[in-house]
């Protein structure tokens, strides 16, 4: 796979989940299904492990613990994406301010 760098888009390897990289650090590493991504248009061959299937949401953001790493889910899919053998977790939204 290719460095990450922020409007690359990449897909599952093991279902139908595309993503976008918003930003990443070097060297960072990208998975979903516990298989590594491929860029959109790849070759889709891998092997999903259990444990990486809880799907991701079109139209959330994933970061990691740090928020260093941050990708928008542009198609659905059954794997979770992930870095570093750790799952990313949903972006909390910003509250909008009330317009009272």
């Amino acid at each position: 796979m290719a460095d990450l760098r922020p409007g690359l888009r990449l897909a599952s390897a093991v279902c139908d989940a595309e993503v976008m990289v918003i930003k990443a650090p070097a060297g960072a590493d990208l998975t979903c299904g516990g298989a590594p991504m491929v860029e959109a248009g790849g070759d889709k061959s891998g092997t999903a492990d259990d444990e990486h299937m809880h799907g991701c949401v079109i139209g959330k953001r994933y970061v990691n613990a740090d928020e260093t790493l941050e990708v928008l889910c542009v198609k659905a899919g059954e794997g979770s994406v992930g870095s570093g053998g750790e799952l990313l977790m949903t972006k909390d939204t910003k509250k909008l301010p009330s317009s009272d």
